[in-house]
């Protein structure tokens, strides 16, 4: 069983598209929040994650494009992404934002989208908050973004590993409590700029980061048209 897992896509359909395709075949997709914001085409990304039946949760940016006061926390770029997000979709994408659930749990699998205590805007950042996350995870693994950083807090007896994509990027997570992040498909911050995602093996155990690349020029182009802060679409180029 392959299950794609995306977080962070921010209204960028371009990788979006460019992660779907290089994913291929899967039995599922899972997205863990923030579908929208930053990009120019959230409808669009709405439209692609309706489409294929991808489940998931809400972000803080969903939350806020929906019309929640998460907007009064966002910086000054965030925050003119998010009005002009807010007047750029279509009900049903409103609708369909505003539908989405702060939690979901798959089989053994949490999903959030910041962290399993506080799932809007925790970030897992530390040794400390990833620990004391692990101890109320209600399921073995934790699936989660929030950061745009595709990493792993992996329980070990007493201890937590921080655990980083290297190689093939594959991970055995062995039966172990575990936080697992994608990384970011629309707005990557780990000096990468290509879309990361993962791939999702319950079968096995393990999980495999992935990156591709995908048409940056063209949604900096968009983004401009679109009156976005050009600081948005300027750290596109290089992961940050």
């Amino acid at each position: 069983m392959r299950i794609a897992v995306l977080s962070d896509i921010h209204s960028n359909l371009p990788a979006l598209d460019a992660v779907l395709a290089a994913a291929g075949d899967v039995d599922a997709v899972w997205h863990l929040g923030d579908v929208v914001g930053y990009g120019p085409d959230p409808d669009g990304v709405v439209d692609r994650l309706r489409s294929i039946g991808a489940v998931g949760v809400r972000g803080n940016h969903d939350a806020a494009a929906a019309g929640g006061s998460e907007i009064d926390w966002f910086n000054p770029d965030a925050r003119r992404a998010m009005e002009w997000t807010r007047t750029a979709i279509a009900p049903a994408t409103r609708e369909w934002l505003a539908a989405l659930p702060e939690r979901r749990t798959i089989k053994e699998y949490d999903l959030v989208h910041g962290s399993p205590r506080e799932p809007l805007w925790e970030y897992v950042i530390s040794r400390d908050i990833a620990q004391a996350n692990l101890a109320i995870l209600t399921s073995p693994v934790g699936l989660h973004g929030h950061t745009h950083i595709p990493v792993a807090w992996i329980e070990d007896g007493d201890r937590v590993e921080l655990v980083r994509p290297r190689g093939d990027g594959i991970l055995e997570l062995g039966g172990r409590r575990a936080l697992v992040n994608p990384g970011s498909v629309g707005q990557p911050r780990d000096g990468d700029p290509m879309a990361s995602y993962l791939i999702l093996d319950p079968e096995a155990g393990s999980v495999r980061w992935h990156r591709v690349a995908y048409d940056i020029a063209g949604v900096q182009a968009a983004m401009r048209d679109a009156g976005l802060p050009a600081s948005l679409g300027a750290r596109l180029a290089v992961g940050l």
